[in-house]
């Protein structure tokens, strides 16, 4: 097994005064050579959005963006015609494909939105632009992994362009488990929303990540209530 360990403290921070974001991975002016995916895993936001302010409409193109709101309330619209609120327990995903237009909005003027925006690179190119949009059970990720994104339009959860599977995690003080590699090539990497865990050793606290490569199963432990979300993604471009 392989591990490569980032340290919430250790992300890159841009402070905007509307947009207080912090990357995981080289994004607009955080450049770090050392830190610029994990396989096909290309971003990973930890975006606070002021209320009412927002980001305007900009494009993204051969790109699989998904959404994770953490708290408040995030307006979004398209140039193919989508208009939703997003809000913990959902998540959003778009295949840009070809070319979308698109912007975000705090929808709230009293209260911030916390969400984390993640790209992934696909495994196809100029795909047709789409949009989805589900609502999970957070009971149904208690003490389990909770599927949210998979490669597959018949699987439950999301699906985007590339072979990854994103699960949520809600673990009570104590809880184990484990996690088996839907592919043996792929990695996974693990990012806690709150709380702390053990994994092979590592000790894990609230906005920390960690790569794992090189096995195909492992296991886990919450050393106080957590929360975790965990991407399996493809280590090849």
């Amino acid at each position: 097994m392989k591990q490569v360990l980032h340290k919430a403290h250790s992300r890159g921070h841009a402070n905007h005064g509307w947009l207080d974001s912090h990357h995981t991975f080289s994004f607009a002016n955080y450049y770090n050579q050392e830190r610029m995916n994990f396989g096909v895993l290309r971003v990973l936001n930890d975006d606070v959005v002021a209320p009412g302010m927002g980001f305007g409409t900009h494009p993204h193109d051969n790109m699989e963006i998904i959404s994770v709101p953490l708290e408040g309330a995030l307006a979004h619209k398209d140039s193919m015609g989508n208009t939703h609120v997003i809000r913990k327990n959902d998540i959003q995903v778009m295949s840009a494909g070809t070319g979308i237009m698109h912007s975000e909005y705090n929808q709230s003027r009293e209260e911030e939105v916390r969400f984390l925006q993640i790209w992934v690179f696909p495994n196809q190119q100029n795909v047709t632009p789409r949009y989805d949009q589900q609502t999970f059970d957070p009971t149904d990720r208690v003490n389990k992994w909770q599927t949210i994104v998979s490669p597959f339009p018949d699987e439950s959860g999301t699906w985007i362009h590339q072979n990854a599977w994103f699960h949520l995690g809600s673990f009570d003080e104590g809880h184990e488990t484990g996690y088996t590699l839907r592919l043996k090539e792929n990695g996974v990497y693990i990012f806690v929303l709150s709380g702390s865990l053990s994994v092979a050793g590592t000790t894990l606290d609230t906005r920390d990540g960690l790569g794992i490569t090189g096995v195909g199963e492992f296991n886990l432990k919450a050393l106080v209530d957590t929360e975790v979300l965990l991407m399996e993604v493809p280590m090849s471009l």
